[in-house]
């Protein structure tokens, strides 16, 4: 099974937008740079855009730039932005419930997801854009 790249693809995204300063950058190059197809990056800077980390300009001088601070924008801001729902799915049919398994184990399940889902939250929300922006540099040296 995938995973999916969205979030790793939307910290990639904002981290070339915030070492842009305030010019506005295209997606075809911003597509340069994570190797995938400008209208990947398009969809995802749409979502990143009605979150409110990114403000975008069409036309010969358009593109897109940071809405705040990378230093306002935790991880967990980002993640929620490009979530593409629970870190695993129940089975799309109901279970049995005649069985003693199947009548509890969606409870257990869905409470497993909650318990994660705020772990993630919790744990990305300790990093900034800064951040990663500050260990990239590093990474570099």
């Amino acid at each position: 099974m995938a995973a999916n790249s969205q979030f790793s693809m939307a910290v990639h995204i904002l981290t070339m937008l915030a070492t842009a300063g305030d010019e506005n950058v295209k997606s075809d190059y911003i597509a340069g740079s994570v190797n995938t197809n400008p209208v990947v990056i398009r969809r995802i800077l749409s979502q990143l855009n009605a979150a409110g980390l990114v403000t975008s300009q069409t036309g010969a001088f358009g593109g897109t730039r940071l809405a705040k601070p990378p230093s306002e924008i935790t991880l967990c801001s980002i993640y929620k932005a490009v979530s593409c729902g629970e870190v695993f799915a129940l089975h799309a049919k109901g279970p049995n419930m005649d069985c003693p398994v199947g009548r509890g184990i969606e409870t257990v399940l869905c409470d497993l997801q909650k318990e994660i889902e705020k772990s993630v939250g919790e744990k990305l929300g300790q990093y900034t854009l800064a951040t990663v922006i500050e260990k990239v540099s590093v990474a570099h040296v």
